[in-house]
């Protein structure tokens, strides 16, 4: 039971979308899953996760997306509070409301960032102290991408994506996101570019220096020809329509467009603002893609925001 009176105050973590600028896809683990080589950029696409001490484990859905997040164990948020809380020995349960703007099974990492926020969240609540590297191996432990939401900014990722480290980036980017009312299941555009590999032998994949340094130099006519993703070809196999997509953002003024992640959200980079108002209207305008949201990177990761005064 919980008591009016000493349980603390309800905690609010704001957790930024990501964007694959390169996902390199190496040949497959004896886990089960691929080596990868991947670069990250957070960008301020949000979502806000609050938890409050209840008297039983719960979690509601609000926002645009709320209709297809499952409120059950199997919510990635619920998930790494309850792992919080048995890796640490606590035993008072929360109530996770989670304000979903992230698009689901987008590419974007939504779900991993909800479970990045509640790690921050629940940390705040209890009390806990933890530093940023112990949220992030507890964040491995649900996620290749988890750990990413937690630091923010932009960094390389190993391993299945987990195993972080920094990269020397300069400047803003302004990022168009197409966004399909119909979602991707990762582990089918996996099995997709393994089919389309075949036999061939695939290398370990390593970062491309080009890219790194196209960041350093802050400027997106640099990097929009080095943004690149193993997996685009799997996602435009299982569903042709992003082809065209892409296609259409680049003649519609685009530097550079990329399949984010496992799709099928596909991101544009734009030169600034301006470019971005016009490319979203020439998207959207043309039916080209129903849903469009405008974006800038790098923006900080899962964080805590004041609670609201009404």
């Amino acid at each position: 039971m919980t008591s009016a009176h000493s349980d603390p105050a309800p905690v609010t973590v704001r957790v930024p979308a990501k964007v694959n600028l390169e996902l390199l896809v190496g040949p497959l683990r004896d886990d089960g899953f691929h080596t990868l080589s991947t670069v990250y950029q957070a960008v301020n696409l949000h979502d806000d996760v609050t938890v409050a001490v209840n008297d039983e484990w719960a979690c509601s859905v609000v926002g645009p997306y709320a209709d297809v997040v499952p409120t059950d164990s199997n919510n990635l948020a619920v998930r790494a509070a309850r792992l919080l809380a048995d890796e640490t020995a606590i035993d008072t349960p929360v109530h996770v409301t989670i304000n979903k703007s992230i698009p689901v099974a987008g590419g974007m990492a939504g779900g991993s960032a909800d479970a990045a926020a509640a790690l921050v969240a629940c940390d705040r609540l209890w009390s806990l102290g933890l530093t940023t590297e112990e949220l992030e191996e507890y964040a491995a432990e649900l996620g290749s991408d988890v750990p990413f939401l937690i630091r923010g900014g932009t960094a390389m990722g190993s391993g299945r994506g987990e195993r972080l480290a920094p990269v020397l980036a300069r400047g803003s980017y302004h990022w168009v996101f197409a966004i399909s009312d119909i979602g991707l299941s990762t582990p089918d555009v996996y099995a997709e570019c393994d089919r389309l590999r075949g036999k061939a032998v695939v290398p370990e994949p390593r970062p491309n220096s080009e890219l790194m340094s196209a960041l350093r130099t802050g400027d997106p006519h640099v990097l929009a020809p080095q943004l690149s993703n193993d997996l685009q070809d799997a996602a435009i196999s299982l569903r042709p329509e992003l082809g065209s997509l892409l296609e259409s953002g680049m003649e519609f003024g685009a530097l550079g467009g990329v399949v984010s992640g496992s799709g099928p959200t596909v991101a544009f980079l734009v030169e600034d603002v301006e470019a971005a108002i016009d490319l979203t209207v020439a998207l959207t305008a043309t039916g080209a893609a129903r849903e469009v949201r405008k974006a800038v990177g790098p923006v900080h990761g899962a964080h805590v925001i004041p609670a609201r005064v009404d």
